[in-house]
């Protein structure tokens, strides 16, 4: 099969199309004919080799963790799907990434793709929408009522939070470039803030939640617009540093994503209900010109919505 792979670490001229085997389907997996992957930010970041202390890895190694296509083969102890499933994923983090044509999946960590939603969205859908998930109801329980602040709201993770917050019932707060605004109105923000002109540590105060995707001075400036004692800020930029958050007399939690097949089932059941809807910034074909041209982009940070590689 046809993947691309990084040998070394470094910049994108480190990315190479290879040929490889197939994956081996072991028991509990299903191997999936890949009609879709996406591009995130962890893609390059451990391309450049900002995260080989923690992800110890030898060469080669495929990157990408969006899953979406039709299963092609299924191995022993699988029995809720089978061959001909379209279906998508956020498969455990291993060097066997979705860069490639084929991929092996745990069969647990599987959603159906609804109906109404195409290949290239679901496949924006997985790493960022369990992110989004994870940060506002696992660790920064969001509930009805609750005013939340999402940085960057109209990026890959931002766009589906402001949904997702919404859909929860909260009051949304969030920052956006001016050209921007309109985007994430429509998606849901109740107030949009434009990063550029202003500071949102001068306007908010008292909220029950922030949800930080950029880290710096504005996961500093984050914590002091939150209610004492019972406000809590999450972040996926790093860790949180708990003297400071102490300092505010408040709770404050970093995030790293784990795969969860219930959880993607339940975006899938939002997106099969028109609840929960995908923005799509560019598209490029697979290979390595379409996954250097994606990383090139996303490296940016200036992306609305996510990039998809089509196959």
């Amino acid at each position: 099969m046809r993947a691309v792979a990084i040998d070394q670490y470094g910049g994108i001229e480190q990315l190479k199309e290879i040929e490889m085997e197939r994956p081996t389907v072991e028991s509990g997996q299903v191997l999936v004919r890949l009609e879709a992957t996406s591009i995130n930010p962890i893609d390059w970041k451990l391309r450049e080799g900002y995260l080989q202390q923690m992800l110890d890895w030898s060469f080669p190694i495929v990157l990408g963790w969006d899953a979406a296509g039709v299963i092609e083969e299924v191995g022993e102890e699988v029995t809720e799907w089978k061959v001909g499933d379209r279906v998508f994923a956020r498969p455990e983090t291993t060097p066997h990434g979705t860069y490639a044509e084929f991929v092996a999946v745990d069969a647990y960590l599987l959603s159906f793709i609804p109906d109404n939603m195409t290949s290239v969205e679901a496949a924006a859908v997985p790493l960022a929408g369990l992110t989004a998930w994870q940060s506002l109801f696992t660790y920064g329980h969001l509930t009805k009522g609750d005013r939340v602040l999402i940085h960057a709201g109209a990026g890959g993770v931002g766009h589906l939070a402001i949904q997702l917050a919404k859909h929860a019932g909260a009051y949304v707060y969030t920052t956006a470039s001016k050209k921007n605004h309109e985007l994430v109105k429509k998606l849901g923000a109740d107030e949009v803030i434009d990063y550029k002109t202003e500071s949102f540590e001068e306007r908010l105060s008292e909220l029950d939640l922030v949800f930080d995707t950029v880290g710096g001075d504005v996961q500093s400036n984050s914590y002091k617009v939150l209610k004492k004692k019972t406000g809590r800020l999450v972040t996926i930029v790093g860790v949180p540093d708990e003297k400071e958050a102490a300092r505010y007399d408040v709770k404050a939690h970093g995030v790293w994503l784990k795969p969860d097949g219930e959880q993607l089932k339940r975006l899938a059941g939002l997106m099969e209900e028109s609840q929960l809807k995908v923005v799509i910034h560019a598209s490029y074909p697979f290979g390595e010109k379409g996954i250097k041209d994606a990383h090139s982009l996303s490296e940016t940070g200036h992306v609305s919505g996510k990039i998809v590689i089509t196959f």
